[in-house]
């Protein structure tokens, strides 16, 4: 009896089936929503609303600092000086106003 050497068709597709999957997987590793460049994104993303955050942060120290300064146990009266001017358009009588 003389065997053929090919592979039986049924061993071909099952091989080519499982390449496809294989290749389906990479590629959702990849490029899928948990995959390697949405996570690179995300790192990314976390890195500057990090920086936003310090900012913020900044920013909240900073009007802290002002409310304390213009509270009534400790007033500023430089900084109660510079609200009046900007907020009330106050001068004082020794100031030459030009506009």
């Amino acid at each position: 009896m003389i065997r053929s050497t090919r592979a039986p068709l049924g061993y071909l597709l099952f091989a080519g089936g499982m390449v496809l999957i294989g290749l389906y997987f990479a590629f959702a590793a990849v490029q899928g929503d948990y995959g390697v460049f949405r996570r690179a994104e995300i790192q990314a993303e976390t890195l500057q609303l990090r920086l936003r955050l310090a900012d913020l942060q900044g920013e909240i120290e900073r009007m802290e600092n002002l409310t304390r300064r213009l509270s009534d146990r400790y007033l500023d009266l430089d900084l109660l000086d510079q609200q009046a001017r900007d907020v009330l358009g106050v001068i004082r009588a020794d100031e030459i106003v030009i506009r």
